[in-house]
Formats: structure tokens, sequence, C-alpha cells
């Protein structure tokens, strides 16, 4: 009598998350006039997540956000933002993200490289992650995660070269952005 065994199979640890668009910001800040930072926060994102928990090394994130949801507080400075002098939200109505590589940084963080799209430029950038969390679930039953990521950029390497300079010396918007994300994924 022979004893064969069954071929092991291994068990996938990858799940799907989508973005909560509730409970998620994309927020930036710039210097304005070389003295301060201006900051503002885009609404609208969606996206998703293939994690997987036995190798994070293997998940995949992609996301978008819609330009015209852009908000700084300050409605003049909105609409030009808007405007083909910067975002141009008619012509590219949407800033997007692709994973390429993801790698474990220590216990609870991740540098997430990917392709970045703005103003219909797309350029390699890297996100340095903050979890994600363990899984929860809220009152609804639905299980969630969240992250923090933070990356920057220059957005002249996006074609958002607008300025002006100033009479003092030094020009109204750096060219340096800081990207700040909190996002919320849902289990799918």
């Amino acid at each position: 009598m022979s004893t064969r065994t069954a071929p092991v199979q291994e068990r996938t640890a990858t799940t799907t998350w989508k973005t909560d668009p509730i409970h998620s910001s994309a927020q930036f800040k710039v210097k304005h006039m070389m003295i301060s930072n201006v900051k503002g926060e885009f609404g609208a994102i969606t996206g998703s997540l293939q994690f997987d928990s036995n190798d994070p090394t293997k998940s995949k994130v992609e996301a978008s956000i819609d330009a015209a949801t852009i908000t700084t507080g300050d409605t003049q400075r909105d609409a030009h933002l808007k405007s083909p002098d910067f975002f141009d939200a008619e012509k590219f109505p949407t800033l997007a993200f692709q994973s390429t590589s993801v790698s474990k940084n220590g216990k609870d963080e991740l540098t997430v490289a990917g392709d970045l799209t703005i103003h219909g430029v797309t350029r390699p950038v890297v996100f340095v992650v903050e979890g994600p969390s363990e899984p929860a679930k809220d009152p609804w039953g639905n299980t969630r995660i969240g992250l923090a990521a933070t990356t920057r950029i220059n957005r002249k390497d996006f074609g958002l070269t607008w300025n002006a300079a100033l009479e003092t010396g030094g020009i109204l918007v750096g060219e340096e952005v800081t990207i700040n994300l909190e996002v919320q994924f849902i289990k799918a």
C-alpha cells in the first residue's frame, strides 16, 4: 500500500480593500512667499489595496483623486489652482498613483514606490507608509484598516511651473510640496 500525500497548497493571505473616501484625506503643503506654508486638501479619493499580510512586499495599491476637489480655504486661490496655470483640472481631471514596489522598513513601516501622475505628467515617487493598522470591525460590520503615507515632490517635475517674483526677492510659490495621506480602507 502506498501512501501519497496531496501537494501542499500555499494559502494566500492577500485581501482586497477599497478606499473609504469619507474617512480618507490627501493634504499638501507648499511654501508661500518664502515665509510660511499654505496647506490644502483634495477630496474624492478612490482606490484599492491588494494587501498580502504574509509578505507585504507583494502588496499593490492604486489611487486617484479628483483635481477639481482642491481646497485651500481661499476660493480665489482654489480657482487659480484649478486653472491652466496649475492643475488645469478641466484638461487633467485626475491625479493618480500606481505602486510598482513595496519594501519593509521596520515593524510598522513600509516604503511604497510607484508612478504618480499630476497634470498629465507621470514621475516615480516614494511614499513612506506608517501601517497598515490591524484590521478592526466598525459598528456596521465592515472590516477596516488604515495607514498614513508621506512623500515630497518638486511641483515643476509635473509641469506645475507657474510662479511670480516678489519685490523683495524670491518667489511667491515654493517648488517643494509635501504630500500627506491618511487613508481608511474597507475590506471588499
